[in-house]
């Protein structure tokens, strides 16, 4: 595990260390998660996904669905019961 010391600036923004940066070959523009509980804060690194294993994942969702007979009303039912239970 790499460690490594950084500071605030008076924006707000903080520094990713050169030798985190070339570990990860991380560039400008890269995305993170920011996640903070009590005075630790981690980063979790978003990285755009593959599009074609994306769709290669639709295709086999979309064939666990046909095998369990669910259709779009179905989805549509269990995404409205889903978001009723998180209210």
């Amino acid at each position: 595990m790499l460690s490594a010391m950084t500071s605030l600036s008076s924006k707000g923004q903080i520094v990713l260390p050169k030798e985190i940066r070339q570990s990860l070959d991380l560039q400008a523009g890269a995305r993170f998660f920011i996640m903070c509980e009590g005075d630790n804060i981690m980063l979790k690194l978003v990285k755009e996904p593959d599009p074609q294993e994306f769709w290669a994942m639709m295709a086999k969702e979309r064939e666990w669905a046909e095998s369990v007979r669910m259709n779009q009303a179905d989805i549509t039912e269990a995404i409205k019961s889903v978001r009723a239970s998180h209210k």
